[in-house]
């Protein structure tokens, strides 16, 4: 559906059955990788589940190291960690640039769903200017405090207007509201705090909508040890998503920022370009789905 040349597809041998690979066995990976793509490749798709993550002194999202190479200044528990040049960068051409290939694992474990995900991300392409949807987006700021931290960005996001969409700012702090967003139509975009969030599937999702909530470990895969996996949003009827590898604590900068994502995403950018250009501490994360649904793009 996307048409990628044949000569744009590297095969590589992955060991499956692990959410983790070691530094050394990824350093290897890596290098094969880097010596077969194409020199104008500007980013990459993984279409494999586990392993997720990258993990020697301390563990890196693998779509992270696949972009930034591993290293231990990108992650380390609740440690500050290297800002990323692609936080909010104007570039549309990350690798010409600043040498970095924004990574994306598609998120599918059976062919029908990479199929459905992808076609997906089609439908997206140019929905926003072609059909003049209209579109709702949730910020909510759960009772649980700790994983709530972005609510000034939600904030902020809530108030600057965006073409098609009616963004929604949801504070439950007191605990004697909801939680959750739910039976909603047409959700474009929703960003929350909890662990596990319900009923994420009663919404009727457009194509291209991006959702994540900001918890521990949802971009480890399968399992997110016991919280909500960041491809269950992919279930639910999202098209992108995000989650971290290991403990981050929550710092702001390790999760995206949805007044930044919303921003590049009207402005025509693809889903890959809006997630990672939200993140400006990416190296503990894990950013999936289909990567180049455009919503906004002028087709």
């Amino acid at each position: 559906a996307r048409g990628v040349p044949e000569g744009n597809i590297v095969r590589l041998p992955i060991a499956p059955g692990s959410d983790s690979i070691s530094a050394t066995d990824f350093a290897s990976l890596k290098a094969q990788l880097d010596s077969r793509l194409p020199a104008h490749t500007q980013a990459l798709l993984v279409t494999w589940n586990q392993p997720s993550r990258v993990t020697g002194a301390c563990a890196m999202g693998i779509t992270s190291a696949l972009a930034l190479g591993y290293d231990t200044r990108w992650c380390g528990g609740c440690n500050r960690t290297q800002a990323s040049p692609l936080y909010d960068s104007a570039s549309r051409r990350p690798w010409t640039d600043h040498r970095v290939r924004p990574a994306m694992m598609l998120g599918a474990t059976t062919l029908e769903q990479a199929q459905t995900l992808i076609n997906r991300g089609v439908a997206a392409d140019g929905l926003m200017r072609r059909t003049g949807a209209s579109g709702t987006g949730v910020l909510l700021r759960t009772s649980d405090a700790a994983r709530s931290v972005r609510w000034p960005d939600f904030l902020l996001a809530a108030a600057t207007p965006v073409a098609g969409v009616s963004l929604r700012y949801q504070d439950n702090q007191g605990g004697t509201g909801s939680n959750v967003a739910s039976n909603l139509d047409g959700l474009m975009f929703y960003f929350t705090g909890l662990a596990q969030v319900p009923l994420a599937a009663s919404n009727r999702w457009l194509p291209g909508a991006a959702a994540d909530s900001l918890t521990s470990f949802a971009g480890l895969l399968p399992g997110a040890n016991g919280q909500m996996p960041a491809t269950a949003w992919l279930s639910a009827g999202a098209t992108a998503s995000f989650g971290t590898v290991e403990e981050p604590c929550n710092y702001t900068q390790k999760f995206p920022q949805a007044s930044v994502l919303i921003g590049h995403y009207q402005r025509g950018e693809t889903l890959i370009e809006a997630y990672w250009k939200s993140v400006q501490w990416p190296g503990q994360g894990l950013f999936v789905g289909e990567p180049l649904a455009r919503p906004w793009a002028a087709l």
